[in-house]
């Protein structure tokens, strides 16, 4: 049963930098998101949150430079491993001050300090710090970010990914995927028509309109955003996931606070 004050959050890569400029990010951009979380909070007193980020053009320039995800094994790999995370936490380091400025009591729980997977599957993560912390009243960040893999050597794990792996431990009531896109696009690349609900019946009806990303985006597109997202809804049932555009800081408290916005994903 979903904890009905639990809900994540992403901020999607593409919302808070310029995707398509290396290593550029949307600062004010992500000063009123932090700010619109904050306006949330304060109107839903036992609201408990996780914070999670795309990459965008931080991680995602360097890690599709060297194909990190596919997994690392050379000198030169390695050095790609390492220049993935540097970009990766820098942008974390924006956000997180930016939340901090905004009075949200955040603390960072950066993938890459504690994950193991293999073959891009979690192997291991000990989870008690982060369940204290939210246990303390404290918000959780997560990011996309390189991890160590037992098969691969090194490899990126998306914000999603995490986002499933936490979910099925700690059951959240949503999932807000907040980007620039207003939703699921029925008719991409026309994109007039938004699609308002999939379910695991729809999506057969629907996988030809899910494309990937049209900027660099080494962990997929929005076609693996609703395909995990949907995997998730099976095995939570009661969970909602929601992808939105956050362009308008308004949509993101409006989401928080329950207004069905963009497309809406259950099981």
């Amino acid at each position: 049963m979903p904890d009905e004050n639990l809900i994540f959050i992403k901020l999607g890569g593409s919302l808070i930098t310029d995707k398509n400029t290396p290593n550029t990010a949307r600062r004010e951009v992500i000063s009123n998101l932090a700010a619109t979380i904050r306006r949330a909070s304060n109107q839903l007193p036992k609201l408990k949150l996780i914070i999670g980020h795309g990459s965008g053009s931080f991680g995602h320039t360097a890690g599709d430079k060297y194909q990190t995800r596919a997994g690392v094994s050379t000198p030169q790999e390695w050095e790609g491993f390492l220049e993935v995370w540097q970009a990766a936490h820098a942008l974390d380091q924006i956000v997180l001050k930016n939340c901090q400025s905004a009075g949200l009591p955040v603390i960072a729980f950066p993938p890459s300090a504690s994950v193991t997977t293999t073959g891009r599957k979690f192997l291991h993560w000990n989870l008690i710090p982060l369940i204290a912390a939210l246990n303390a009243g404290l918000t959780p960040l997560v990011m996309g970010d390189v991890v160590f893999d037992q098969q691969l050597g090194g490899t990126i794990l998306s914000t999603e990914e995490v986002f499933v792996y936490l979910a099925q431990h700690l059951q959240p009531c949503k999932i807000l995927l907040a980007g620039i896109e207003p939703g699921v696009w029925e008719d991409y690349p026309d994109c007039k028509i938004i699609i308002p609900h999939i379910t695991s019946v729809s999506q057969i009806h629907v996988t030809d309109s899910l494309q990937d990303s049209a900027s660099i985006d080494v962990t997929g597109g929005m076609k693996t955003k609703v395909e995990l997202m949907l995997k998730l809804a099976q095995k939570i049932p009661g969970l909602q996931a929601q992808i939105f555009s956050a362009q308008a800081p308004d949509n993101l408290y409006q989401a928080i606070l329950g207004t069905p916005i963009g497309t809406l994903i259950t099981n």
